[in-house]
């Protein structure tokens, strides 16, 4: 006997089939209500990165009549762009926060906003107006995570932040600090589950305190850090890419539970797009719970399946 029932979000299709379901995922509930956001160094180190310089490249082929003239970019404005469009697909409404951190005397925010991914072409990234003398990240967490909780009555499930250094943090000891309060709000549900991702670029990175902070485990969360090294800022946005797909899927995975709370199934890594398990003949449902989220779908009864 086999049936069709009316699949809820965030199924798309199910097939009953003598105890045995296939049910069919509509979309990636793993990301699903994520809120992005990402921090560009404002440290006054970063000036030259920051600095416009006329394209000669684009001039010359306008001589050459071969393109209309390039207007002046710097080099975080392509890698910016690119990472806001790419982490907006991971959004839950395509808008990620983004502002420069270490501004001023280092614990300083200047917000950039809430950007639109399909805007990214619009943007300019022309550094911050009071450039930063130290480098303080204590003060952008603290940022990111006030932007998560005015987020969570709008839908906000999950948090994801990038923060770019080009240099060591003068504040470790605060960030560890503040971490570990932050895990015991996330461990006791006052707090949605959050990710962090370190970026360094250049050879100012201190890697070992990038380890240290990246390594800590806390309990009940487990790991909030990653971190990677880019040798120069036009290889951060790929290094983003990578990272934020991998603590998506450390972060992913599921159970499945029959309508009396048994585990039927267990996914470790990324859930696939189509789920098989098994379920008692008497069960009424079955549920899927991801990051804390459940989603309950109704099977068909005995009488429905024998009926058809």
């Amino acid at each position: 006997m086999s049936d069709h029932e009316r699949p809820v979000e965030p199924f798309s299709d199910l097939h009953v089939d003598d105890g045995h379901v296939r049910a069919t995922l509509l979309h990636d509930p793993t990301v699903e209500g994520c809120d992005m956001a990402v921090y560009l160094d404002g440290s006054a180190s970063m000036g030259d990165e920051y600095e416009y310089k006329k394209d000669f490249s684009g001039l010359w082929n306008w001589l050459l009549g071969k393109s209309p003239k390039v207007s002046p970019t710097n080099q975080v404005e392509p890698q910016a762009r690119w990472i806001l469009e790419y982490l907006a697909t991971k959004d839950r409404n395509g808008e990620l926060r983004v502002a420069y951190w270490a501004c001023g005397n280092g614990r300083e925010i200047e917000s950039i906003g809430d950007l639109k991914g399909a805007d990214v072409q619009d943007y300019k990234f022309p550094g911050p107006r009071n450039p930063g003398n130290s480098t303080q990240l204590e003060p952008a967490l603290r940022d990111y995570v006030h932007y998560i909780t005015q987020q969570v009555p709008l839908g906000a499930r999950r948090g994801c932040a990038v923060f770019i250094t080009d240099g060591a943090l003068h504040d470790a000891a605060a960030v560890s600090v503040f971490c570990r309060n932050l895990a015991k709000d996330i461990s006791s549900g006052r707090l949605p589950r959050m990710n962090f991702i370190l970026v360094g670029v250049g050879d100012q990175v201190d890697e070992e305190q990038m380890e240290e902070i990246c390594h800590e485990e806390y309990p009940g969360v487990g790991h909030l850090w990653c971190h990677r090294v880019a040798a120069e800022i036009t290889q951060v946005a790929e290094l983003v890419a990578v990272l934020v797909d991998e603590t998506m899927t450390v972060a992913a995975g599921g159970t499945i539970y029959d309508d009396k709370g048994k585990v039927l199934k267990i996914y470790e890594a990324r859930l696939p797009a189509i789920l098989e398990f098994e379920v008692p003949h008497d069960a009424k449902s079955f549920t899927l719970e991801v990051n804390g989220q459940r989603y309950t779908q109704p099977l068909p009864s005995e009488a429905e399946l024998s009926h058809h």
